[in-house]
């Protein structure tokens, strides 16, 4: 997700992939000691990775019981400086165990598509920070550069069908997460508290006191007033559950314009699940009003996209407006630490102020200014 100069596009030097063969095909040899002649081959690390989770994709190949086989996988690594998102409490410290541990009771539950899911690695020893490993989905990702309403395959290739059946697959897809009893999928673990039940002023509190911590005296009007007004008109929604927390177009894996897998679980915390529906439309409406872009023949305006999600879903949206302004303000909050590390990788100037001033902090102040909208 990048509003601004793009980090995850900028290129970087090739790395030597040699150690990461090695400790894959160490790792996988651990894992399967029914595997005979397994190695790991066509590895490759997209340029556009590394500020979040590094993604590596691999081939293991290996014969088991007189039978060759041949599998791609996707291995998620810990960046060296850790997640972009905060913590939700003290065991969630490293971001990819907690993905692969949403991600694992997710797929457990059958309600949504998840890859399939490979063990955990802590050891840092095998490829320098800890992972996790998860089947390969084919499919297509809309682009964040450029913007999927401005060029890529929703623009060029999809039909108005096309358009209106993939978002209603990803509305689908977070809805049936939504329905997920997170105390029967044993989730406690993920609560921001042990003391208090899971709520939204909670959340707000942990985004409080991360904006806190990455701004280190510095100036953000923006983030403070709007984390005061979240706190302000808190609609004390009882509707606690799963939330996957960066519930975007850009995180589904898509075939035939229909979720084929739910990816990207950094964000995920216990809160009213509405958040997700705010974030949802938080990047409809960066992808649209804030570019200028005009909405795509046959792609569902902003109450069509509510009214579908109520149907699936049995979910009244109370307040998306509140939860647009959450979702706002999140994402100005992990712009302050991505800012920085654009910084200190040396790719934006020493004195920059994008940390506080890019296209999401305006969006944010709008927001606040505007009002609802319908």
């Amino acid at each position: 997700m990048t509003a601004g100069p793009d980090p995850e596009e900028t290129p970087k030097p090739q790395k030597d992939l040699t150690p990461y063969i090695e400790g894959l095909e160490g790792w996988f040899r651990r894992q399967w000691s029914h595997a005979r002649d397994l190695r790991v081959h066509d590895l490759s690390i997209p340029m556009a990775t590394g500020f979040s989770n590094e993604t590596v994709f691999f081939e293991v190949a290996w014969s088991a019981d007189g039978v060759e086989h041949d599998e791609r996988f996707v291995a998620r690594i810990e960046p060296p400086d850790g997640g972009i998102f905060p913590e939700q409490n003290q065991a969630c410290a490293v971001s990819v165990a907690v993905q692969q541990r949403i991600m694992h009771a997710v797929e457990a539950t059958g309600v949504a598509p998840i890859p399939p899911m490979l063990p955990y690695e802590p050891d840092p020893s095998v490829l320098g920070q800890p992972f996790f490993v998860m089947g390969f989905v084919p499919g297509v990702i809309p682009a964040d550069t450029p913007r999927y309403t401005q060029a890529g395959f929703l623009v060029d290739e999809a039909t108005p069908e096309d358009r209106t059946r993939m978002l209603e697959s990803g509305l689908e897809a977070m809805a049936a997460l939504h329905g997920i009893d997170w105390r029967e999928a044993g989730l406690e673990w993920l609560a921001s508290d042990g003391e208090r039940p899971p709520s939204q002023r909670q959340q707000v509190e942990i985004y409080r006191r991360y904006v806190e911590a990455e701004l280190r005296g510095r100036p953000h009007p923006a983030v403070h007033q709007a984390l005061d007004w979240l706190e302000a008109n808190d609609p004390q929604d009882e509707r606690i559950g799963l939330s996957w927390g960066d519930a975007r177009l850009g995180n589904i894996i898509w075939q035939d314009y229909r979720c084929a897998a739910v990816v990207d679980w950094e964000a995920c915390a216990l809160c009213p699940t509405e958040a997700d529906v705010g974030w949802w439309l938080m990047f409809d409406r960066m992808s649209h009003e804030d570019l200028g872009a005009e909405r795509l023949a046959g792609f569902p305006t902003r109450s069509q996209m509510i009214a579908h999600y109520e149907k699936v879903s049995g979910r009244e949206v109370r307040d998306p407006h509140y939860w647009e302004v959450f979702g706002a303000l999140r994402f100005c909050a992990i712009f302050i630490r991505l800012g920085d590390r654009m910084m200190s990788h040396g790719l934006v100037p020493p004195d920059s102020t994008m940390f506080s001033e890019n296209m999401v902090s305006d969006s944010l102040l709008r927001l606040l200014a505007d009002g609802p909208k319908p």
